[in-house]
């Protein structure tokens, strides 16, 4: 940890960043240590040819159709750099493009528009098609109780003996094969994301959600950023993936230089290596008792309301919180597409808006919640602890409306002579 002895620094705000200038406070600044960056494109390659168990040659025929689940723009995934060496491989074993689909894994987020996945996935955005969470088949039960594939029933209902229902988009439930490309970064529930959580909430439906965002199952002690080990959360959507046949994946991870790391094959097995190299470049100690935290996002997660108090809550409900009895939290953070414009998102607003105080909304939303709403949950969650400061916004009036407070800068939000913490890159840094 740094101490800021001019007591500015920049921290991002959408594709730029902006000037944190706290000319009367004493500054400490958070910058994770990170790691050599590696190039995604080579990495990729050589992941694939000394992948976690069976190579894609052991697992594709010629006559296979394919379906790979890819992330979406609220995640800075290199999906071009990872598909390009994905599909040649499919290519060379037989495999022709046109048996290949790709699927974007929105969950309840907004589709991408057409210009948006032009400019992730370049030459593979003809293969692309959003998910759409209403349209899919169930694909079996977490216990395993067998379902078709291609049944059809996408009702979603389910009783305690027949354990959650699986959903999936119907083009990867029809498909001969599953992979998925994805990133592995610190995630609130899962401990980290990628793996097999890009299929099953990326290309599923409400049940999955509704059971793994529920209050049930974020109340439980494994559930919480950084860990997978004997993390209930994480250990479901493993073994929903296992149900929904993910068979591949090829993931990368990163910090503050770029991609730090690429690896393929058994989703379980890529997750705890890139969770590992994430680990050692992410973690940074800090002290405790400050009057204002300022947690840095930038894009894409800054683009909405939703993802952008991801910050505050990374940073109050991780391993180490290290705001004080009385003191605050920070973000700026663009939001031009103010609360968010998906099914979740709009949840996530409606919930925020109508509700009276944090407490209240909290002891609410612990009967349950609809799927996409559980953001307002954690969000209601860290209110309780702290106030929530938004600056920089495009919409103010928003974050006024969801129970939090805009200013016009940082600067405006923190007292001056106070003791703060500058966590720069806030979703990408673990602090201990």
């Amino acid at each position: 940890m740094d101490r800021d002895d001019d007591r500015s620094v920049r921290v991002p705000l959408g594709d730029e960043s902006v000037t944190v200038d706290l000319p009367d406070c004493t500054v400490d600044v958070a910058r994770a240590p990170g790691g050599a960056p590696v190039d995604p494109r080579a990495a990729a390659e050589r992941a694939l040819d000394d992948p976690h168990g069976p190579s894609l040659g052991t697992l594709v025929d010629p006559d296979d159709t394919v379906a790979v689940v890819v992330t979406d723009l609220t995640r800075a995934t290199p999906d071009e750099a990872l598909l390009a060496p994905l599909v040649e491989r499919l290519e060379r074993l037989g495999v022709a493009r046109e048996q290949v689909s790709v699927v974007v894994g929105l969950g309840l987020h907004r589709p991408m528009t057409d210009a948006e996945l032009d400019a992730m996935l370049g030459a593979f955005a003809p293969l692309a098609e959003n998910h759409d969470p209403d349209d899919t088949v169930t694909a079996g039960t977490v216990d395993g109780v067998p379902a078709s594939r291609a049944s059809g029933d996408s009702s979603g209902e389910r009783s305690e003996s027949d354990g959650v229902a699986i959903e999936l988009n119907r083009t990867v439930a029809a498909a001969d094969h599953v992979l998925s490309t994805g990133m592995v970064e610190p995630h609130q529930y899962a401990g980290f994301s990628g793996g097999a959580k890009t299929v099953v909430v990326g290309a599923g439906g409400e049940p999955l959600i509704r059971h793994t965002h529920g209050p049930d199952m974020l109340s439980k002690e494994g559930v919480r950023l950084g860990r997978i080990a004997d993390n209930p959360f994480r250990e479901f959507v493993d073994r929903a993936g296992d149900v929904a046949g993910v068979e591949f994946c090829l993931n990368v991870t990163r910090g503050p230089q770029g991609v730090l790391g690429v690896a393929a094959g058994d989703p379980r097995a890529v997750v705890r290596e890139l969770a590992a190299t994430a680990r050692d470049a992410l973690a940074v100690t800090v002290d405790d008792g400050y009057d204002a935290v300022v947690a840095g996002v930038g894009a894409p997660k800054d683009a909405n309301l939703y993802q952008a108090t991801r910050a505050a809550t990374y940073v109050v409900l991780g391993a180490h919180d290290p705001v004080g009895d009385d003191g605050l939290v920070v973000v700026p953070a663009r939001l031009q597409e103010g609360a968010g414009e998906g099914r979740g998102e709009q949840r996530f607003f409606d919930r925020l808006s109508e509700a009276t105080d944090p407490s209240s909304l909290y002891d609410e939303m612990r009967t349950g919640y609809e799927p996409g709403a559980q953001r307002a949950f954690v969000v209601a969650r860290t209110l309780r602890e702290h106030p929530v400061y938004v600056t920089n916004s495009d919409h103010p009036e928003v974050v006024e409306q969801c129970l939090m407070t805009a200013r016009e800068s940082v600067g405006d939000a923190v007292d001056p002579g106070s003791r703060v913490l500058v966590v720069p890159d806030a979703l990408n840094t673990l602090l201990r």
